[in-house]
C-alpha cells in the first residue's frame, strides 16, 4: 500500500540564496570605508603637523620680530590648519557613516544624528558650507587683489547658496529628527557606558513605524484640506 509522502523540509529555494547574496554584497562598502578612514586620518596627521609647524615659526617669528609682524599670515595660516582638519572631518563623516549604514550601526552616528543616508548628506553639507566660509576667510585676510577676491567671494556665495538650498529642501527627512529620543540614548551608551555597538529595540521600529504613518497622514490630511 502506497503511503502518503511527507514533504520534507527544503533548504532555501534559489531565488532566496540569489537574494541572500545580493545582500551580502553590502560588505564591499567596507572598501570605501577602509579609504575613506585612511583618507581622513592622513588629513588629520597633516592637520597636526601644519599646526605644530606654525605654532613654531609664529613663536620664533615673535622672538625675533616681535608681536606685530606679519599677523595676517599667522591667521591665515592657522585658516589653513582648519580647513585641513574641517576636511578631514567630512571624510571622516562619510567613513563612519558609510560603515553604520551598511555594516553594523554604531552610537557614535546615532548620536551625531545620522541615521539614514538623508542625514549623512547633511551633516557633510553643513561641514562642507563650513570649509567654504573658512576657505573665503584666508582670502580676504590675504586681500592681495580686491577684483579676484570679489569675484572668489561671488564663486563661493553660489556654490554655498546652492547648499543651502539643497539642506532646505531635505530638511526634516531623515531620522535625526523623527526619532530624537534614540539620539539621546545613544549619546548616553557612547558617552556614559563606553558602549560602541549599537542595539536596535522592538520599541525604536514600532516607535518609527508611527512616526512614519502619522507623518503620511499629516500629508493626507494636508492635501485633503487643500482639495
Amino acid at each position: 500500500m502506497g503511503g502518503v509522502t511527507s514533504s520534507s523540509p527544503r533548504g532555501p529555494s534559489r531565488r532566496e540564496w540569489f537574494s541572500e547574496l545580493i545582500g551580502r554584497t553590502r560588505f564591499v562598502v567596507l572598501i570605501a570605508v577602509v579609504a575613506v578612514l585612511l583618507v581622513a586620518f592622513s588629513l588629520f596627521l597633516q592637520g597636526t603637523l601644519l599646526a605644530l609647524y606654525t605654532i613654531y615659526e609664529t613663536w620664533r617669528d615673535m622672538l625675533r620680530e616681535g608681536v606685530d609682524q606679519g599677523t595676517g599670515e599667522v591667521a591665515v595660516a592657522f585658516l589653513e590648519v582648519v580647513s585641513t582638519m574641517l576636511k578631514a572631518v567630512v571624510f571622516y563623516l562619510i567613513g563612519v557613516g558609510l560603515y553604520s549604514l551598511f555594516i553594523r550601526p554604531l552610537n557614535l552616528t546615532s548620536a551625531l544624528g545620522v541615521e539614514s543616508l538623508s542625514d549623512l548628506e547633511q551633516k557633510v553639507v553643513s561641514v562642507v558650507i563650513v570649509i567654504l566660509g573658512v576657505t573665503f576667510l584666508e582670502h580676504f585676510i590675504a586681500w592681495k587683489d580686491p577684483q579676484d577676491t570679489l569675484y572668489f567671494a561671488a564663486s563661493l556665495a553660489l556654490a554655498g547658496g546652492a547648499l543651502v538650498f539643497f539642506q532646505r529642501v531635505h530638511r526634516g527627512q531623515g531620522g535625526d529628527l523623527q526619532q530624537p529620543e534614540a539620539k539621546l540614548r545613544a549619546r548616553r551608551e557612547l558617552f556614559e557606558h563606553d558602549t560602541e555597538q549599537r542595539h536596535i529595540r522592538e520599541q525604536d521600529v514600532k516607535r518609527a513605524e508611527q512616526a512614519t504613518e502619522g507623518k503620511a497622514e499629516g500629508e493626507v490630511d494636508a492635501a485633503g484640506g487643500a482639495a
